[in-house]
Order: structure tokens, then sequence, then C-alpha cells
């Protein structure tokens, strides 16, 4: 009856969201103690004091009318306007108001800005580990996802990407603070990225566009520093979202950023708008525009998830699993012990643990656990991870 492209996205659809889902029936049949779901992105900690009184300023405000209306499909031009002055503060940048785009949410972002990109066979590159839903993003296009393996470390290797960018070559897409590895680009990797894509831009004629997904901007630990991936190569597309850093995701807001010197910047602009309302958005949600011109710069609790991000690794620790130790995000990616992360996952789901396996994210070997969660429900999980290791003994 559905479409025969919907019924492949249905057959492959989110391992996240399926484990999510059989978190919440494991919990009714054993109780919310015996189950530790680590498998979504969803922030345990409640958004910023600075969120609710906007949000409350803006529903006593004057003209609900105008609250609650429509506005241009970009968005409020005094939002755009605060959120590039913002950019601009912050990181030494040039954007205009023009040039930002709201949107709902990251994931509402990347499929605005690959709806603007992409014509039936176009390909976009993605560095392998990666979130999974690019996948569908761009199948939702005509386009293909050509995976480009990261170095041992999971930085990106440079050079493959460079080798890779072929005659349907539009975009590239990266994501740090990564998910699923918590890995963070710095600046060398950045400045290499930007080279190899500006020889590839010049080789091919035209320009490569560099999407950049930064959901976790905010969020590194330990000295790390995230520095902003548009800086670095002008044609750089940026999806942000306010879902990890506010602890926002439900509500769904987030912005494109196109720089003013990007090619084709115009009629990047335009398309953008123009997609956001044929895919059906219509316009970010009026309410949280208002309050992100309140937020804009309202920084995130760092220090909730660092503190998880240790209490997580302690529990590792002690049951002897390795992992990847993160810089950004809130994921550890754990080494499933005999290299089979479909069993890894099933023995751990029979100890009441739910993680993903790393298939999810196009590579083998790994599961990803979130430890955007109570810091009880980290600590309730520890001999339950050791069961799940002394499994393999």
């Amino acid at each position: 009856m559905i479409s025969k492209k919907m019924q492949a996205m249905v057959n492959s659809s989110s391992a996240i969201r399926a484990m999510f889902e059989e978190g919440k029936r494991l919990a009714s049949l054993w109780g919310e103690d015996k189950v530790f779901d680590f498998s979504l992105g969803n922030p345990n900690i409640a958004p910023p004091a600075a969120v609710a009184d906007a949000v409350r300023a803006e529903l006593q405000a004057d003209d609900p009318v105008f609250l609650h209306g429509y506005m241009s499909n970009a968005g409020y031009d005094d939002v755009r306007a605060k959120i590039a002055s913002s950019l601009n503060a912050r990181f030494g940048t040039n954007y205009e108001g023009g040039g930002v785009v709201m949107t709902v949410g990251a994931a509402g972002g990347l499929n605005v800005v690959l709806k603007s990109l992409l014509d039936d066979g176009d390909e976009v590159i993605v560095v392998s580990p990666y979130f999974g839903e690019y996948r569908c993003y761009a199948a939702n296009f005509g386009g293909k996802l050509v995976e480009v393996p990261a170095l041992a470390d999971f930085m990106p290797d440079c050079a493959a990407i460079e080798a890779a960018v072929g005659e349907r070559t539009k975009a590239v897409i990266v994501n740090t603070p990564n998910n699923p590895t918590g890995a963070v680009y710095g600046a060398d990797v950045l400045k290499e990225l930007a080279h190899a894509l500006e020889r590839a831009s010049k080789r091919a004629g035209r320009p490569v566009y560099l999407i950049s997904d930064e959901p976790y901007r905010e969020l590194v630990y330990g000295g790390a520093v995230q520095p902003y991936v548009g800086a670095y190569y002008r044609n750089t597309l940026t999806c942000y979202s306010y879902s990890k850093s506010l602890s926002l995701a439900g509500e769904r807001i987030g912005y494109i950023a196109i720089r003013p010197d990007a090619d084709g910047y115009d009629e990047l602009c335009a398309a953008c708008g123009v997609a956001t309302r044929i895919l059906g958005f219509v316009n970010a949600p009026s309410l949280m525009q208002r309050v992100i011109a309140r937020c804009v710069d309202v920084k995130p609790d760092v220090e909730f998830y660092d503190r998880n991000r240790a209490l997580f690794e302690s529990v590792l620790d002690e049951a002897g699993l390795e992992y990847v130790k993160p810089q950004g995000a809130f994921y550890l990616f754990v080494k499933a012990p005999d290299g089979d992360e479909a069993k890894f996952c099933a023995r751990a789901k029979e100890r009441g643990i739910l993680i993903v396996p790393s298939t999810s994210f196009g590579v083998k070997g790994y599961a990803r656990a979130a430890y955007c969660v109570s810091p009880a429900k980290i600590e309730g999980s520890r001999e339950a991870f050791k069961a799940l290791a002394a499994s393999y003994n």
C-alpha cells in the first residue's frame, strides 16, 4: 500500500528509536529500576532558567497575533539578525541576517539544505561512523551517501575525502563533536579538510559544499576546544540545533547559517527559504524563534554532562570494557569484546542495558551509549555492565 521508497525506509528505520521504544516496553515489564536505557540522545537536564523566563515573557507580550502568526519562511528578521550578530561576535565571522534560515531543528535544516542542493543521483560524502539518519535525509531527495571511513583516531581522512569527490558530488557532511564517537575535529584537521575541498572544487570546476551538522557544538570537555567549522571554508552551510545545548529536543528549533562569500549565496538563501515551505515546515515554530532571540547567548550546563561522562567511564572501567574516550557530545562508543556488535547489544539487553549497535552508524564492532541520562541511571547500571562483561569470560 505504501510507496516502495517508504517500504525500504520503514524496514531500515532507526535502530536508535527502535531501542528507545524497546526500553519503554521492558520498563513496563521489569520495572523502571531494572532497565538502563542509553539509546537516545534525549537530554535529562532541564533547560536553563533563562529559557523559561523567555517563554513567559513572550506569552505575556502585548501582540499575540504577531507572536503566533506567520512570518517569512526563513524566520523573523530580527531573530535571524541576532543569531548572525552572535556568531560574528563569538567566532569572528561576518554573517548577515539574510544568510540565516530558522529551521525545525538541525534535522529540518539538513533536509532543507539537501533539498536545495541535490538532484537525483547526486552524491553526499559522509565520514563513517556517522549519524545514520543521513541516509534517509539524502534519499529523500534522490541523493546517495558515499561513506569514507575515519582514521584510527576517528578523525576524518581528508585525503580520502578529496579522492572520493566525483562528478556527482555536491557536498560533504561533517559532525563535530561527533555522534557517535565524541571526537572533536581540531583546527589543524579543519584546515586540512578545507584545503582538500578547495582542491576538489577547483578540479571539479564547481563548489563542493561542506555541511556542518552542529547540535553538540558547545558540549566539549577536558580542555578540548571545538573550532567554528564555518570559519575555515567559505562554502560551509552550518546546521545548528538548540536541542542539546539548551535541552530543547522536543521544541525543534535551530538554524542554517550561510556565509555571505559562499558560491551562489543569493540562490542558496532563496532556495533554503522556499525548501522550508515546500517541505511542509512552512516556518520554524514562531514562539521558539522569539525565545531564542532572548536566549541566543545562553550557555549550556556542560558540567552536568562532564560529570556523567566521568561516572560512566568509571562504570565501564570497572567492568573492564574498552571504549573511545569522548572529547565532546554525550556518547560513549563502547567496543564489543569479540567484535560482534549485534551479539554485544543482545547480551546487554538481556541484562536490561539498551545500547545501539554501531552498524546504525556505518561501522562494525562497537555500540553507542548515550550518557545524557540521570546520574542515578548510570550508577544503577554498574552491576549490569559487570555482568555483561563477565559473560564474555
